[in-house]
């Protein structure tokens, strides 16, 4: 892994500002557990005491997101299933002040290698 390519981006994705919205976001998606099964209520506590290992592994290029939990949910109107991957709490927390503040517009592909 590398460092962050731009210091001032890395910066700006881990503003207070974008995190607070981040944090609002999830909350408002309720989301569900991924596989480390952590729910909301719990990530709030262990973001607090993990938060500087966190960022510094967003600096330095080492932080990993977790695997995602697959589903399995029907098709609409009952014709098969889809996979669904649910990601950690913690990955759609980062995730998202790392979309908003994204040179590559409407790309996911970087995201996987944050």
């Amino acid at each position: 892994m590398q460092p962050a390519l731009e210091t001032n981006l890395m910066e700006r994705i881990l503003a207070p500002e974008n995190l607070h919205r981040a944090w609002k976001q999830v909350k408002f998606n309720k989301g569900a557990p991924g596989i480390d099964g952590m729910v909301l209520d719990e990530f709030a506590s262990y973001a607090r005491l993990h938060w500087d290992e966190i960022r510094q592994s967003l600096r330095d290029g080492s932080y990993q997101p977790s695997p995602v939990r697959r589903v399995i949910i029907p098709k609409l109107r009952g014709k098969g299933e889809r996979l669904l991957g649910v990601p950690t709490i913690d990955t759609n927390y980062l995730t998202y002040p790392i979309r908003k503040n994204s040179p590559y517009p409407d790309s996911t592909a970087p995201l996987l290698y944050f």
